[in-house]
């Protein structure tokens, strides 16, 4: 089985990339940010109340076709499949666009407006009484009517959380998206671990010390080397399983998407050094929105209690 891309699906994923490299840069990405926390102004409150869904941009996503790729033409999609969506998601994980994507992709089809992006749509993807963006929201997907909320403080700066209390049956509806939903998750984790590695090699090449640049050493050399092995294994493991369809390979990969997220944002901080952990540098973003996704969807232990469960049904 070939899992590598055709020459018609690395165009898709070219055109993403010439779409949100035009539309969401990195200026676009730091004025979201702070716009979002306040700075400069002292206004930001850290509790999610800024709008961080930019819903021109959510449009011009719904009109190439982010949201309805997987929707049959004959209601108005484009008529692809999984292997399609996780191309265009880790484009959307590299260039780190905030908002439910994944919950609005998956509502294509069923909330009016979400396959055109004229509809934000979330989910119920977060364990306990937390759900993210529901503020600028349209829909819940699975829920009849948006739930109240109070909103909290949240790490990301570009994913408002809000407590609700949420309705019965709330968990029921996620059967039906869950595997598909962790492993587009996976996808947004494996653009932000290759973009990570990108970060960290580029500054490798240009903080010199002792009369040479930092990538010459080999403990630099390891890292870099590391974290590329690792954002490649994952990204395997997540197109294997778009081809496949089985749950439990997208499990997997999501196990191994969450951790070359975390770990490589982890290890880019230690390549930039102390201008790593500052608030001009955008590794720290990658790292808030790594460990946010990890908690969507599919956690590691609800992962590794599948997987566990597919092994000892094949033992017996």
């Amino acid at each position: 089985m070939d899992f590598r891309p055709t020459e018609d699906q690395r165009d898709l994923r070219a055109g993403v990339r010439g779409l949100l490299e035009g539309r969401y840069g990195r200026e676009a990405l730091r004025a979201a940010v702070d716009a979002a926390t306040g700075m400069g102004t002292g206004t930001g409150t850290g509790t999610g109340a800024a709008v961080a869904v930019d819903r021109g941009l959510w449009r011009e996503l719904g009109g190439a076709g982010f949201f309805a790729l997987r929707l049959p033409e004959s209601e108005g999609g484009v008529g692809l499949g999984l292997p399609e969506a996780v191309l265009v998601f880790e484009e959307a994980g590299r260039a780190l666009v905030p908002g439910p994507l994944v919950a609005t992709h998956l509502a294509a089809g069923v909330v009016p407006g979400a396959a055109a992006g004229t509809a934000v749509v979330t989910a119920f993807d977060l364990a306990g009484d937390l759900v993210a963006y529901l503020g600028e929201a349209d829909a819940v997907l699975g829920a009849a009517v948006l739930p109240a909320g109070e909103p909290v403080r949240a790490m990301d700066p570009l994913t408002p959380l809000h407590r609700v209390a949420r309705p019965a049956g709330a968990e029921a509806y996620g059967s039906a998206y869950v595997s598909e939903g962790a492993l587009l998750t996976a996808a947004l984790q494996v653009g932000s671990a290759l973009r990570t590695v990108e970060l960290a090699v580029r500054y490798a090449g240009e903080r010199e010390q002792f009369g040479q640049p930092i990538g010459a050493f080999q403990a630099v050399k390891h890292s870099c080397a590391q974290m590329l092995v690792r954002a490649e294994v994952a990204r395997t493991a997540v197109y294997a399983a778009a081809v496949t369809g089985d749950p439990g390979e997208a499990a997997a990969a999501k196990l191994l998407a969450d951790e070359a997220a975390v770990r490589n944002a982890r290890d880019c901080l230690q390549v930039h050094g102390g201008m790593g952990f500052t608030w001009e540098a955008d590794v720290h973003l990658h790292l808030k929105r790594a460990w946010v996704r990890a908690e969507q969807w599919r956690t590691a232990a609800e992962a590794e209690e599948l997987l566990a469960a597919e092994l000892l049904d094949s033992a017996g």
